[in-house]
């Protein structure tokens, strides 16, 4: 039997009975009686594990003794139809080899309802469960129909520097960069600390968005889109908030506020589209497992025309929800940002469909986005969704220099690290949108999970760099 080689459990569940198959992968479970063993064998390529029946005798118990739960293992055998339910073929062990034991003490995966709270805490071994299985796998899913949607449509992948010294939010929740020994930092005239002594010259951060860098590349390439990871030091222990979290960046020159709503709205379908028509079976899991009406609602946002809902109005719906006894823990009023309460309202009570909310106050939104002609407002949009509200934020951008450097100055920001940016609009200027999609955030939909530190493998919050 040297010449068979390893098929994947996936394969192996789809075949016919009757070949000689070689199958590896770590044990879920094992159980039976004085004459045979039944080994649930399972190896990440889908959701679901092949059993494998071995006779237990003189001969077997040696190698059979040493298997048990999350142990890896080998099997050589026939694969043969199945008498029990469950599976339609299973496998008849010829040959048994234990690759790597496992202390059945010490374990920590052992319990069938262990909360997700625990497997935060051995976040190394997680996604050993059927769970985590699925959700990395519609992770995987999804990065590459991110890719596959842009590419389809010219898009350009770009790069945007992880290491920046300009604040993309203006918002100061920056992660520090520095080579500086922090035991002896050294000062400048003023007692400040002196970066022009650090690794670049000058005070640098994390990355909190890729959309400024984006911008110079759609006013040279037409259409491109960032994807890659962002940091946001925001001291936030809530179910939708990362520290470190990937993001995903269009940025389309010509496009104008109604141009990035049509591609925000078909790109999101398109998303959840495939992972229907790709990942069926990890959903179904998770559906049947977690979120009976995750299948549903997953339906009826690719077929489902989004709402397109300026602001004002939607403080209007707000407020008459809340003079008519509906209870909101913040205020609605205009000029307030809106929180995940009302997001939700409107989404899931009042509309019943996703919505697209416009036309923001200008005092709650960030520099970069063109300004009304009221004044008062700005072409933001943010695309809210059931169960998780935000979960794409974007805008036209202002293609006006005076108007640009007049916000800029307005809300007391530091020109020295944006001239660069500024220049877009002194040389060549163009009408230009764009958006960003928290990738976390679109699992949080596609997998019905409640904690967004249970979409990402080793998630980064206040206080937790485990891993």
């Amino acid at each position: 039997m040297s010449e068979v080689r390893r098929k994947k459990v996936k394969e192996l569940l789809q075949m016919e009975a009757g070949a000689d198959v070689l199958a590896k992968g770590w044990v879920r479970t094992k159980r039976g009686n004085k004459e045979i063993v039944f080994i649930a064998l399972n190896d990440g390529s889908t959701v679901r594990s092949i059993q494998i029946v071995a006779d237990k005798n003189a001969d077997t118990e040696p190698v059979l003794s040493r298997i048990t739960t999350g142990a890896c293992i080998g099997v050589r055998g026939k694969l043969v139809a199945s008498v029990g339910s469950g599976q339609a073929v299973e496998i008849r062990a010829q040959e048994l080899t234990v690759y790597g034991e496992c202390d059945p003490v010490r374990y920590p995966l052992q319990k069938k309802d262990t909360s997700f709270e625990y497997l935060r805490t051995v976040a190394h071994l997680r996604p050993r469960t059927n769970t985590f299985g699925a959700v990395l796998r519609l992770r995987s899913q999804m990065a590459f129909a991110i890719h596959a949607y842009f590419h389809s449509r010219g898009f350009v992948y770009l790069n945007t520097p992880l290491i920046t010294a300009s604040d993309a939010e203006g918002a100061g929740q920056m992660f520090q960069v520095t080579t500086l020994d922090l035991n002896n930092v050294p000062k400048n005239k003023k007692g400040l600390p002196d970066f022009s002594k650090d690794f670049f010259g000058k005070q640098t951060s994390l990355t909190v968005s890729g959309q400024l860098e984006g911008e110079l590349g759609a006013t040279a390439l037409g259409e491109i889109y960032t994807f890659g990871p962002t940091f946001r030091a925001e001291n936030s222990n809530t179910p939708r908030h990362l520290a470190e979290f990937w993001m995903i960046e269009p940025e389309m020159a010509f496009y104008d506020i109604r141009d990035n709503m049509d591609l925000a709205e078909d790109f999101i379908k398109s998303l959840v589209r495939y992972a229907l028509e790709h990942s069926r079976e990890d959903i179904q899991f998770l559906n049947d497992r977690y979120d009976d009406g995750l299948i549903a609602r997953l339906e009826s946002v690719v077929n489902t025309d989004f709402v397109r809902l300026p602001y004002t109005e939607g403080i209007r719906i707000l407020q008459a929800a809340r003079d008519a006894g509906h209870r909101f823990e913040y205020p609605v009023d205009w000029g307030t940002d809106l929180q995940s309460e009302h997001e939700r309202y409107l989404v899931e009570e009042h509309f019943k469909k996703p919505v697209i909310l416009t036309d923001y106050p200008k005092d709650i939104k960030a520099f970069y986005m063109k300004q009304n002609e009221d004044g008062k407002t700005v072409r933001a949009m943010d695309v809210l969704f059931p169960k998780i509200g935000e979960i794409i934020g974007g805008s036209e951008r202002e293609a006006d220099l005076q108007k640009l450097e007049a916000r800029v100055d307005e809300l007391g920001m530091s020109r020295k690290n944006l001239e660069w940016y500024i220049d877009t609009r002194r040389f060549g200027s163009c009408p230009h949108s764009g958006f960003g999609l928290g990738f976390e955030r679109l699992l949080l939909f596609i997998t019905g999970m409640q904690n967004i530190r249970d979409v990402i493998p080793f998630p980064r919050t206040p206080k937790n760099a485990e891993f």
